[in-house]
């Protein structure tokens, strides 16, 4: 996951490390769906959903790997109670946006400043499962 991560956001800034992850995943309220070529990892609090992260090997983008990936976050935060799922996107990340958006997500707060990577401000989006 930390390689793919690595790859996935190397022109965005610190990617995440392999005992990040570990510790992560060390929680029963953690779950990742995908492969090593895209992956999402999820947490379900009571009724409630956070991707954490979506990501996907720059080699493999275009394949509907992505989207598969967030349907799998969705469809096991369903599974594990979630009537509702949050993320944060960058605002400058289009392709992000246009994935979630697509998706039914939609804006319900922004962060203002919350990247360091250019002060850009961090998006709030929000689905009912």
């Amino acid at each position: 996951m930390a390689a793919c991560h690595g790859r996935a956001f190397a022109d965005q800034g610190r990617a995440w490390s392999v005992a990040e992850f570990t510790e992560l995943l060390e929680s029963p309220l953690v779950f990742a769906v995908g492969d090593t070529r895209a992956f999402a990892l999820g947490r379900v609090i009571a009724d409630e959903a956070e991707l954490l992260t979506l990501a996907c090997d720059p080699a493999h983008r275009r394949q509907g790997l992505g989207r598969a990936c967030l349907a799998g976050f969705e469809g096991e935060a369903g599974a594990r109670g979630a009537v509702t799922a949050f993320l944060e996107v960058a605002a400058n990340n289009a392709p992000a946006r246009t994935l979630y958006q697509a998706a039914g997500y939609s804006e319900v707060a922004r962060r203002t400043g919350y990247y360091a990577r250019g002060a850009v401000d961090a998006l709030i989006l929000r689905k009912a499962l």
